[in-house]
Parts: structure tokens; sequence; C-alpha cells
């Protein structure tokens, strides 16, 4: 007798009788991290909110600038299955407040196997209709990443090898915050041209703008922005990789003239110019320009709403970005769609979860890091962690994450001792 999976002997007289090669009695083809072959299921999920420090605020508008230090509330969302495993994600108290927590993700997710990702995040999904708009994509975002993270703890593999693991290290540019109005901020166009010189300085090999908004008493202006993209260009010289955020905020003719303004000073991309609820006003600028138009970032609709875009020409490069699309999942859906079209497919923000997704595909070039300003230390380490997961090295590299899950170092004793509540 031999196997099926040993080759026949050379032609002979015999006759071959084949039996299959069989497991062992009572061992499934894959089981759970334990010694048990059942399906692990999600026994608690828990929520923290506890008190870091920061020196990031927002302004009336939302936008993010430099503050003095103090005490900003943060969530942890934890999820623990029946062996022990847990997985760990971080988002705001108020996306993981215990009515979304109790009505939408405890409802979903208790006494399911946590490896059941797709599942549970389609059922997840489902209740967005009839929740009011109480169940965001930024929650599912953050109950999906800690399935995920309980997922590589429990197997002692990181998530961008789950995935599929493709790089082991990525390109990173430098991001800017919002121009604001303070002195030797981002005031001028020269604040920023003196910027990027650090910048490029500190090793990142391309860098994008954010310029002036709301409540800046001036802004937006269009005049302004061509300023500040040609005061950076020649700062960094004509070889130097540059993109524009603009922030959404412009009518079609004022996105085309500033886009002509970038595009003679041969900018990489042009970003959200315009609100990206119009899929046919992108369509009508990217039909205008040269320049290559990237998107959408905001626009609710996951993998749907970038599948339009893409189909209708609206943008040339894709934009993903975990928490826009509700979690890893859709965002790797997003990324293989555009590489069927043989398009790119940049990942908006930065973090565990988007350094992740970078890790497992091919069609990307950058990690966004930031945001970045001259008076924040983007290196500084959060005391609720023992150490960033981005750090960036003198050549303009993050390497992807070792540790298991997400990666995250999480210092749960500074936690455990700023708790303000936990549900």
């Amino acid at each position: 007798y031999v196997t099926q999976a040993d080759p026949p002997p050379p032609a002979s007289g015999y006759t071959l009788r084949f039996a299959p090669r069989m497991r062992p009695e009572n061992k499934p083809p894959w089981h759970a991290p334990g010694e048990s072959s059942r399906p692990m299921k999600i026994e608690q999920i828990s929520v923290t909110v506890f008190n870091t420090t920061s020196k990031k605020v927002n302004d009336t508008d939302g936008h993010t600038h430099p503050g003095p230090e103090h005490d900003s509330q943060e969530a942890l969302l934890t999820i623990t299955d029946d062996e022990g495993n847990s997985g760990y994600s971080f988002g705001s108290s108020e996306s993981l407040r215990p009515y979304v927590i109790d009505n939408y993700v405890k409802k979903v997710f208790m006494g399911e196997d946590p490896m059941d990702r797709e599942k549970l995040w389609i059922n997840l999904a489902k209740w967005q209709r009839g929740s009011g708009a109480n169940l965001t994509d930024r929650t599912l975002a953050v109950a999906e990443m800690a399935l995920w993270d309980l997922a590589g703890r429990a197997l002692h593999t990181p998530v961008w090898k789950m995935l599929g693991g493709f790089r082991d290290k990525v390109l990173a540019y430098g991001s800017t915050m919002c121009g604001d109005e303070e002195p030797d901020g981002l005031a001028t166009p020269e604040d920023y041209a003196n910027f990027a010189e650090w910048m490029v300085n500190r090793g990142y090999k391309a860098i994008k703008l954010h310029t002036w908004m709301p409540p800046v008493s001036w802004a937006p202006s269009v005049k302004m922005d061509i300023k500040a993209c040609a005061a950076v260009r020649e700062a960094v010289g004509p070889d130097f990789p540059l993109m524009l955020d603009a922030n959404h905020w412009y009518s079609r003719m004022e996105a085309l003239e500033l886009g002509r303004g970038i595009q003679a000073l041969d900018y990489y991309w042009y970003e959200e110019p315009m609100d990206e609820h119009s899929t046919e006003s992108y369509r009508w600028l990217a039909e205008q320009l040269e320049i290559p138009i990237i998107g959408p970032e905001y626009a609710y609709g996951k993998f749907h709403t970038r599948a339009e875009w893409i189909a209708t020409r609206a943008c040339d490069i894709s934009r993903v970005g975990v928490a826009d699309v509700g979690g890893i999942g859709p965002s790797m859906k997003i990324a293989h769609l555009a590489e069927s079209f043989n398009m790119d497919c940049e990942i908006h923000g930065g973090g565990a979860g988007n350094l992740a997704v970078i890790g497992a595909i091919s069609n990307t070039t950058w990690y966004e890091r930031g945001l970045l300003h001259p008076f924040i230390d983007h290196d500084e380490v959060p005391k609720h962690l023992n150490s960033i997961v981005d750090p960036m090295d003198a050549d303009g590299n993050i390497p992807m994450p070792t540790l298991p899950g997400l990666g995250e170092d999480i210092n749960f004793d500074y936690i455990t001792e700023r708790t303000i509540e936990t549900h």
C-alpha cells in the first residue's frame, strides 16, 4: 500500500491500491491555540476610559493644533474569549460609549467565535441602518481591530503577516497639521518652507501639506495655498515628492485653480479640495487636470463608494483608512479592488491598523506619519504606551511591528492608574 501523497513506483505488473493518508483520531485540521478542538467563544467585552496626557487641541472646526499639556480622555476596548485570549483596540470614549457597546457590539459578538471576523463584521455592519446613526464606521473599526488583535496575540503572529505579509518596512511621508496663526508655527508660507527643510533633514522622503482652514480668519484661500506650496517646493528642490490635502472647502472652480497651481509646481498628488460626497465633481476635476487625484478619504459608503470612484474615474489613486471604512477587512477589500484596476491605494492616516494593511498589500508606497508641527514631537511616547508603533529610522523607513497582534506595546499599569470608568 502507498499513500496518495507518495509518488507511484515505476510501471510493473503489480496493481497499486491507494489508501488515503489519515489524520490521528480526534485531531481536527485546525484548532484554537488551546488544547480543545471546540471553537473559541467571546466571553467578555469591556471598555476602559482613562486619562492620558496630550499636547494637542482641536479648534472650533475640529482641526488639530498644538496646545498646552493637559489630560485627554482615551478609551480601550478589550475583547476576551473563553480561553483567556484578549484583543485590544483604542478609540474615543464617545464611539465606545455604553449604549453603543451594549446595544450593538455585544449583541453581535458575545458567544461567537472571535476568529469569525468576516461574519461578525458583516452582522455588525447590518445594524448601522437601524441604529439612528449611533453605530458609526469608527466603532465598527475599533471593534473589528480588537478581533484582529485577539487573533494575532493568540497565534503569536503580527496582523500584517496574518493578512498575507508583503513588506517588512515602508517609507513615511511627513503629514503636517493645518495652518495656524502661531508665531514660528505654520502661520506663513515661510513657516511651511522652514518646517519642510526640517522634515527633509529628519529623513522623510515625501511631505504632504494641510494648509489653512477656518477658524483662521482669512481661510480658506487658494492664493495663500499656492504660495505655501510654492515656498515648500523651493525649499526642498524640484525632485522631492510633495502632496497637498486641501480639506474639502472649495468650489469646483476654486479647486481647479488650486489644482492647476500645484500641477505647475509638479506636486505628486492632489487630495480632497471639495466635499467628497460629490463624486461627479471629482470626475469633472480629474478630467481637467494632469496631477493625480486621490480619494475618497472620508466619504461614507466603505468599499461601495470607493468602487464608484474607481469605476467613474473620479480618482487616479484610491484612498482608504481603517477608521474611515469600518476596519481592516474592508480596507483590504478596497486595496485589492484598486489592484485589480492596476491602481495604487494609499492609506489615510497612521496607527497600528493602517500599518497592518500597508504591510500586507503591494499597491501602496507610503505611510502617513503625523500630524506634524514644529511644536510637537511625534517621536515622544504617549504615557499609555511603552513605545510608539511607528518609529522612523534616519532613512525614512517605518518597520513593520514584530509584536503579535496589532503590535501596540500597551502600558496597562498606567491605564489602570488613570482609569476613569469601566463598562
